[in-house]
């Protein structure tokens, strides 16, 4: 595994390539986060990726689902709504560049890949021969291949994960997600809020490493995209697009927020940034997540998202 967390990203990134070229010679669909899970399972976080964030998400994972907005860019990589698909560009991509120096220079300068590149196909599956077999049944006797293979094989003691407590920390966080939503969005409302820093000067941050808790780089549009648009003004719903869904920041807070009035009823949306769809969280703060749901008495309802934890709070 690479030594930095910049290394280690763009080696999950290529390994998320991989992942769904895989699922396209077996045809099996994932969806983004058996794709994420998958691409960090391969590639385990080291001790500092494996910090748990405020919203209870290994620093490494929030970095990681940042970071595979370079393969949208690129063109490698579709995000939708019903998943995320792989192009044939994004296929030849893992050919081209086949080791992570290579794929995070092409990635990082946008080089287009060679089109000589054919697309990979799948390995071919390689068959038992079946003369042996047929020689044995016919005499009756056993050659040294036939004893060889109905001898009882050894499997090799399993491999230790090489940071246990990375595994622990992940394990840990995904458990957070499912079973103890309740605790971490009650330590979010409980944290004090940061006090506004002046923009003087830019802030320097190590290329895809997590920012600090203290400043942190917003998004140039934050859209609340959900089935109830279209009483915001909006010309149609789950539209991230259009003014009308667009939230306003409150630097005093540091949140994002959005309030309107609606009738009463049971609505479901999620948080897209910068107009589209190619970054959105859903329930828990989740990357690709599933949908928020909001049950409303009806009148004014106020949303605000957090973009440090990408949680968000209802009232």
């Amino acid at each position: 595994m690479a030594t930095s967390t910049a290394d280690n990203t763009y080696l999950r990134l290529k390994t998320v390539l991989n992942v769904l070229t895989e699922g396209t010679w077996t045809g099996d669909a994932r969806n983004a986060g058996e794709v994420l899970a998958e691409a960090t399972a391969r590639v385990p976080f080291s001790d500092h990726e494996a910090t748990l964030l405020s919203g209870g998400i290994p620093r490494g994972h929030k970095t990681l689902t940042s970071a595979t907005a370079k393969l949208v860019k690129a063109g490698w990589l579709v995000k939708g709504r019903s998943g995320w698909t792989i192009t044939e560009d994004g296929m030849r991509a893992t050919v081209a560049f086949p080791d992570a120096e290579s794929f995070a220079a092409a990635l990082d300068a946008g080089t287009p890949v060679p089109a000589d590149i054919p697309i990979p196909a799948a390995p071919a599956v390689k068959k038992a021969p079946a003369k042996v077999a047929a020689a044995s049944k016919a005499t009756g006797t056993k050659t040294a291949a036939a004893e060889s293979a109905e001898a009882p094989v050894k499997k090799a003691p399993a491999k230790k994960a090489p940071a246990k407590k990375a595994a622990e920390a992940v394990e840990k966080a995904a458990k957070l997600i499912e079973d103890a939503v309740e605790p971490v969005v009650k330590a979010v409302r409980s944290r004090k809020a940061a006090a506004p820093k002046a923009k003087a000067e830019a802030v320097v941050s190590e290329p895809l490493e997590g920012p600090d808790e203290e400043t942190f780089p917003q998004p140039e549009a934050v859209a609340v995209a959900g089935d109830f648009n279209t009483f915001l003004g909006a010309p149609e719903n789950w539209a991230p697009q259009y003014d009308e869904s667009q939230m306003e920041f409150d630097f005093s807070s540091q949140l994002w927020t959005k309030s309107s009035e609606l009738p009463a009823g049971y609505y479901t949306f999620k948080i897209a940034l910068n107009r589209s769809w190619s970054e959105n969280y859903g329930a828990f703060g989740t990357f690709d997540g599933p949908n928020h749901e909001l049950h409303h008495d009806g009148g004014t309802v106020t949303i605000r998202y957090d973009h440090r934890t990408r949680d968000i709070t209802i009232n």
